[in-house]
């Protein structure tokens, strides 16, 4: 018995993951063990590896091995990951992966990443009342996705969309000529058409206003393509003069009226940019046959509990969720149709109370899920896996606690317990000290970022974290260092807003201090993205007659645009009362990308890349070979390699395999021509600058200047970890807002502005954390106001003014519970912030 027994310390070693020389991207020959069938925690300071680890070298060779096991041919549907740069990994089970990557199809929803719509449409199908007569209908004719379930009139979108004269022609007191007609292109095309015009004898020189009706309808509204020769630099009568001459048009211009121009701009066009500016010259109107519902009648006749498919998939989960129940209790039937209410609406129930407990009640089912953010959508993806019952399976989260209030953080952490009592393993990447202390095994990669960073610190149970002295995680564990609060500042300056009515706010008076730091709190779904990131920025930049200065870098293809629809919905009403001239612009800072291919870095972004050019450019030896400022751009022809275009790579196809990058065989990976390559600054040429860290850079370029500060303000960021030309797509959401903030910073505007940040924490460390508030802290002494929705405690009790917004989520959120400096919210006995804000303090 005894020896065919294994020993507890040989059980161990079976039940453990092996990783043997891990290198992707900064790991340094990283080997540990892991346990199996717990929760492990994988942390460190931002950009020290975690991610590297968890997915890109755990969640990457899985499935490696998963897709060797697939037909060849197969292989080409997969979203195929490079193999990592690894020595071997023993023990690895099967992995899944749940990012926090929301889809981005405006028609994916909660309930289809759920499951929860096909439920409620087989329900629909098999269990609702149809009326007399109607025959039955199949679970598809209850989708809006489908061309039998779709609105016949609007093809399911809910709109219907035409072009309206006032907005093609904003000035009508311009002439055709001047550009009267603003829908149509600018640039030669837009010349072309009024050149078209001009042959068939209309005045270009003539107010719109003042043009025949039936003229500017036909302008306007014709289906007509009409084909005109157009002589190029002649007027009318030269051109006249020169067909009966007989001589040759410059070329055969083809007619398109405005409104069949915007038409196929939005319905054709891959670009999201040329897709908005259509959008801008349409109105959108409900669907006069389905109001909204984007379903045929037919399937919105049928109802359920009362209610057809579109209302109830409308209802926030916690309110269909009791609808369900009720219709259960009242079953009384007991054919097949009873047995199909029951079967299926204690599916649904099931599903339902794990989104409820993971504290999503709030959503609906016909939410689109690229309004949500990437914090709800992997909650969702989670509720769905917990419910699957899969066994023998790792799953692998990152920062499940992103976008969490504290007090739903340990509904969180239940939820999550029954993945290792169903016999899977847990691998997460968190900085919530909360879920650490929580874990079963704690990694702790570090010691700093970057290439200071990609080592292991420590490996084992939490507690033993405290022996580690180097380790920057273990003081917040265990110990968290004392906030610089200081004494709050005097606030002698507010903006007041009344009857602010957007979402789940009605009415809603707020009174915002400026010149200060303001943080407003609540549980997820309580409203503070609303109210903050929606209505405020929304308000005050519609008083200011300001479009919305968001520091991102706007793309110009993408496949995703909005619907004119979601453009043209109802604005946050309201009405700023007090305080706008206390504001002169505003600033919106988000966690978006700067920016979607290897031609965007950190220092393009930044603006320091122009300072290095002009540099390289101003050198004795960029002079005698006659180059500009320009050469040393990998963007432009003169000075990129001809090869790979600047991009440094060349992208090989392997048929059946994932293709691969490999570096360009004529700069070597390079970017430039050798002739720009030969200049140098200090023995430096433009490509090792680019290859430089922020922090190296910042030492050979020391001594003062634009540069050198803007330089030392990414490093007083925490950023001096990246390379200069680290690509945009390689920055982490948090990393792009903290250069987008870095940036903000080097500008030192001089004008009062009102700046606004979304959860500026998330992916942050709590060491970086205080780093981030010493940011803040500094635009405000630069005269600004700062406002942060936020669930960082420390952050809040570091601020000047507490907003916290409840009490519930939802339809029970929306409402202001408390306002006040930190140490008042924290006494207020009706915000569910207090006990968290009030432990905080105390350890002040």
């Amino acid at each position: 018995m005894a020896g065919s027994s294994l020993s507890h310390h040989q059980k161990a070693l079976t039940n453990m993951i092996r990783i043997e020389g891990a290198q992707e991207h900064n790991l340094k020959d990283v080997s540990l063990e892991v346990p199996r069938g717990c929760l492990v925690v994988f942390t460190g300071v931002s950009g020290s590896g975690k991610s590297s680890l968890a997915f890109g070298t755990l969640y990457a060779e899985a499935q490696r091995r998963y897709l060797e096991t697939v037909a060849p041919y197969a292989r080409r549907l997969f979203h195929q990951l490079p193999p990592p740069k690894i020595r071997n990994i023993e023990g690895l089970p099967p992995v899944i992966a749940l990012q926090q990557q929301a889809g981005t199809s405006s028609r994916s929803s909660v309930g289809s990443v759920t499951t929860l719509s096909n439920l409620l449409r087989m329900l629909y199908s098999r269990a609702g009342t149809y009326p007399a007569d109607a025959p039955m209908l199949e679970s598809d004719d209850f989708s809006a996705n489908t061309p039998q379930g779709a609105c016949p009139r609007c093809q399911g979108t809910g709109w219907l969309y035409d072009v309206v004269e006032e907005k093609m022609v904003p000035d009508p007191t311009l002439t055709l000529r001047e550009k009267a007609v603003a829908a149509w292109p600018g640039a030669w095309q837009g010349q072309n058409l009024r050149d078209i015009l001009m042959m068939r004898g209309i005045d270009l020189d003539t107010p719109w206003q003042d043009l025949p009706k039936a003229t500017r309808e036909w302008i306007l509204y014709t289906d007509e393509t009409p084909t005109e020769p157009i002589y190029r630099g002649l007027n009318y009568a030269e051109s006249q003069a020169a067909i009966k001459r007989g001589e040759p048009a410059t070329y055969q211009g083809t007619f398109a009226s405005a409104r069949r121009y915007v038409m196929q701009s939005f319905h054709g066009s891959k670009s999201a940019k040329m897709r908005a500016r259509a959008a801008s010259f349409m109105q959108a109107t409900r669907c006069p046959v389905c109001h909204g519902a984007r379903l045929k009648p037919e399937a919105l006749a049928v109802t359920f509990g009362g209610q057809d498919i579109a209302a109830l998939s409308h209802l926030p989960l916690e309110q269909l969720y009791h609808v369900l129940k009720d219709q259960l209790a009242e079953n009384q039937l007991s054919d097949a149709q009873g047995r199909v209410i029951e079967e299926i609406g204690t599916a649904l129930m099931k599903r339902l109370e794990i989104l409820l407990e993971l504290g999503l009640g709030y959503l609906q089912t016909d939410r689109a899920v690229d309004s949500l953010s990437p914090g709800e959508y992997q909650r969702l993806r989670l509720g769905t896996q917990v419910h699957s019952a899969l066994f023998g399976v790792a799953y692998v989260l990152d920062e499940p606690a992103a976008g969490l209030h504290p007090a739903d953080i340990e509904s969180l952490l239940n939820v999550l317990g029954r993945l290792p009592k169903a016999g899977n393993s847990l691998l997460i990447v968190e900085h919530d000290p909360v879920v650490m202390r929580h874990a079963d095994w704690l990694v702790d990669i570090g010691p700093g970022a970057g290439r200071h960073g990609g080592q292991v610190l420590y490996s084992g149970p939490p507690d033993g974290l405290r022996q580690v002295e180097a380790s920057r995680t273990r003081p917040y564990l265990f110990a968290p260092p004392p906030l610089e609060c200081g004494s709050r500042r005097p606030i002698e300056r507010w903006l007041q807003i009344e009857n602010i009515t957007w979402r789940n706010m009605q009415n809603l008076s707020l009174k915002l201090p400026l010149g200060v730091l303001v943080s407003v709190t609540g549980v997820s779904g309580s409203g503070k993205s609303s109210l903050v990131s929606q209505a405020l920025v929304s308000l005050v930049s519609r008083a200011l007659g300001q479009a919305i200065e968001e520091t991102d870098e706007r793309q110009e293809d993408d496949e995703t645009a909005p619907l004119v629809g979601e453009a043209v919905e109802a604005q946050p009403e309201g009405q700023i009362i007090a305080g706008l001239e206390h504001v002169k612009r505003l600033a919106v800072i988000t966690q978006k990308p700067i920016g979607r291919t290897s031609r965007s870095n950190l220092a393009t972004y930044t603006g320091i890349f122009d300072h290095i050019r002009k540099l390289f450019a101003a050198t004795d030896a960029a002079c005698a070979a006659k180059l500009d400022e320009s050469s040393f751009s990998f963007n432009v022809a003169k000075g990129r390699c001809p090869h790979c275009e600047g991009l440094g790579t060349v992208s090989v196809g392997l048929l059946f395999m994932p293709g691969v990058e490999a570096p360009c065989p004529v700069c070597h990976g390079a970017r430039y021509k050798d002739e720009v390559l030969a200049i140098t600054l200090r023995n430096k040429n433009i490509a090792d600058v680019l290859a430089m860290t922020v922090d190296e850079a910042c030492s050979f370029f020391a001594g003062g200047g634009i540069l050198a500060r803007g330089l030392d303000t990414l490093v007083q960021s925490g950023l001096g970890y990246l390379r200069l030309g680290q690509p945009a797509p390689e920055l982490s959401g948090g990393e792009a807002q903290r250069l987008k903030l870095a940036t903000e910073l080097q500008k030192r505007r001089s004008a009062s502005m009102l700046y606004i940040l979304d959860e500026p924490t998330t992916g942050l460390h709590p060491s970086d954390t205080d780093r981030l508030l010493g940011q803040l802290q500094t635009l405000v002494e630069q005269g600004h106001s700062v406002v942060v929705t936020e669930h960082n405690m420390r952050v809040a009790a570091a601020s000047d003014w507490v907003i916290d917004i409840g009490p519930g989520s939802g339809e029970k959120g929306g409402q202001i519970i408390a306002a006040g400096p930190p140490e008042d919210v924290a006494q207020d006995p009706a915000s569910r912030t207090g006990p968290y804000l009030r432990a905080i303090l105390e350890g002040v």
